[in-house]
């Protein structure tokens, strides 16, 4: 990776020199364009990575409430670029929205920062959080944090995806792209792993003001970083969103229901000038054909669409349909996320039991506790894509296929569930040994390093599963969508942290195994729970993928390695 960055910096002055007043882009907007991911990553991690832990100590908020909260905010994190993508994509453009979003990740980090030096907006402090003792927060005190929650929605809409199609609009070249996209994965990372280990260690053993000052400054730094690189960047304007394409499919297909169909050699369909493909649409999900079916007053005298919410081309039908087949294999992968939002949940509530301390000075943050997994995330996709992958490549002479590396990501979820019930196990043990059951916020003597070999692992599946989702959905979806692509995947993770709330909802109101006390509850059996509905799920998975057929076949036959280096 350095290698490949040291090449391109090598060109820098080459490029520099030879650029026109009127050209812009290009690798002089890389400084620019990192400082700014790296410092929204910052600020972003600063606010939310303890999140869970500050609604339990100053807010009072019991543990299970409290982490039930924190998966709908993380699945609004994670769905909210989608909409900012669209609305870059169809009206305003990504440099305009990263600005003004940039902006409101500012505003949202000094709430923040208000909400833990002002104490008249928080409750009373208690002695033992999360038990019937302590002062709720007032309605004013909540819409104040959830204000700057809310910003923080708005803000990271704006910035996560927009960053990494402003980075690489930069570049005329895929392989300059593919360089960027490296990078901007890293610098994501890295920026998490840093805000969750110095941040969050602040937060707890500092101040939580200075924490919550450090993630405004990056907020800022970022700001002052995008703004700096400004004459610099190539700006492309707004070319439409291609959701729109879908919905009038679905809405052409809707209106021409009561439309007897004639047989498909006979029908006239519509075929845009740009579509080369068949002059009529495939037999499969036929009901959508009727989208392309022109019928009387749907077309121009000149032979243009006159009404475009009755009348779509073929190339648009079954860029819809291509959609259609890969669902299945998509929802085979939101249990897959309510199991790791439940998993990086409810191991935070466990590290706040059990022994954080390394050595006679330091004690692990809970917060920090998703670091395992990112750090796993990282070394493990770093091994896949320079050791293991090229040595298969080797051996086999192909790589393994998205299909094959999303599978082995699934089983190794299931081997991390299954490990998260055993560590639990010990926990329990632990403290039924001390008797300790009816004492609240008791410390139980067992490290909370425990908690890291499952959460590694969960890392390291998600090295195999999530960047094979991004290449499978990238290469089999058509060209007029591959930011569609990307957007799969932000909703399967939003998905996952909702449903993971209601998941947990579920089994409080139906089982005595969570109460608030966590040393009085039957975690484990919830553990054991996650790992048999995962492992119907692998079992969902591989029905799905040994039906699903590739439609891109030139795909299928590209080095897998290469498709990991770009993700």
């Amino acid at each position: 990776m350095a290698k490949e960055l040291a090449s391109e910096n090598s060109k820098f002055d080459e490029e520099n020199s030879k650029m026109s007043p009127h050209k812009k882009g290009g690798w002089i907007t890389f400084p620019f364009i990192s400082g700014s991911i790296l410092g929204v990553g910052l600020a972003m991690g600063g606010a939310t990575s303890n999140l869970l832990v500050y609604l339990v100590e100053k807010y009072n908020v019991r543990s299970i409430d409290a982490a039930q909260i924190v998966n709908i905010i993380s699945g609004s994190l994670s769905l909210a670029p989608v909409v900012g993508a669209i609305v870059a994509d169809a009206f305003f453009g990504c440099y305009s929205v990263l600005i003004f979003s940039s902006a409101i990740q500012l505003l949202s980090l000094v709430i923040f920062a208000l909400t833990a030096v002002i104490q008249s907006l928080r409750p009373t402090p208690c002695a033992v959080p999360g038990t019937d003792s302590c002062q709720t927060a007032s309605k004013g005190q909540l819409t104040m944090l959830y204000g700057g929650v809310a910003l923080l929605c708005i803000a990271t809409a704006g910035t996560r995806f927009n960053q990494a199609t402003m980075g690489a609009s930069q570049f005329d070249r895929v392989e300059d792209q593919a360089v960027f996209f490296n990078w901007f994965f890293i610098f994501m990372y890295a920026a998490a792993i840093g805000s969750s280990t110095a941040i969050v260690y602040i937060q707890d053993s500092v101040s939580w003001v200075l924490g919550f000052a450090l993630g405004m400054g990056a907020s800022a730094i970022s700001l002052a970083f995008l703004l700096l690189g400004s004459k610099y960047y190539h700006k492309p304007a707004p070319q439409g969103s291609p959701f729109t394409g879908l919905a009038r499919v679905v809405a052409a297909t809707l209106r021409k229901l009561k439309i007897k169909m004639e047989p498909q050699a006979t029908a006239s369909y519509f075929r845009g000038h740009d579509d080369m493909g068949s002059l009529t649409p495939s037999p499969s999900f036929s009901i959508f054909n009727r989208a392309a079916l022109i019928t009387e007053g749907n077309t121009n005298p000149d032979g243009s669409i006159a009404k475009p919410w009755k009348l779509c081309t073929v190339r648009e039908v079954e860029d819809f349909k291509a959609i259609i087949r890969i669902l299945p294999l998509w929802s085979s992968s939101i249990f897959l996320s309510i199991s790791i939002g439940c998993q990086l949940n409810l191991s935070v509530l466990q590290a706040l039991t059990m022994d954080r301390s390394i050595g006679p000075h330091f004690s692990i943050p809970a917060g920090s506790m998703v670091v395992p997994s990112l750090t796993a995330f990282v070394v493990f996709l770093t091994f896949l894509d320079r050791v293991l992958f090229p040595i298969w490549h080797w051996l086999t002479h192909h790589s393994p296929s998205p299909l094959q590396r999303i599978g082995l990501g699934h089983f190794i979820n299931v081997v991390s569930m299954m490990t998260s019930a055993l560590v639990e196990r010990r926990r329990a043990t632990v403290i039924h040994s001390h008797e300790a059951e009816v004492h609240p916020g008791w410390i139980v003597p067992m490290s909370a390093v425990w908690l890291m070999l499952p959460l590694a692992l969960a890392g390291g599946a998600e090295a195999l599963h999530f960047p094979g989702q991004v290449g499978l959905y990238y290469q089999e979806f058509p060209k007029a969508l591959k930011n569609t692509s990307t957007g799969m995947m932000a909703v399967l993770i939003a998905l996952g942290f909702y449903l993971s709330t209601a998941f947990l909802g579920v089994i409080r109101h139906a089982t005595t195994w969570l109460p608030d006390d966590l040393n009085h509850s039957r975690l484990e059996k919830v553990y054991w729970l996650i790992a048999v509905l995962v492992t119907i799920n692998f079992g969902y998975y591989l029905v799905c993928a040994k039906f699903y057929k590739y439609q891109n076949t030139n795909s299928t036959e590209k080095d897998s390695v290469g498709e990991v280096s770009a993700i």
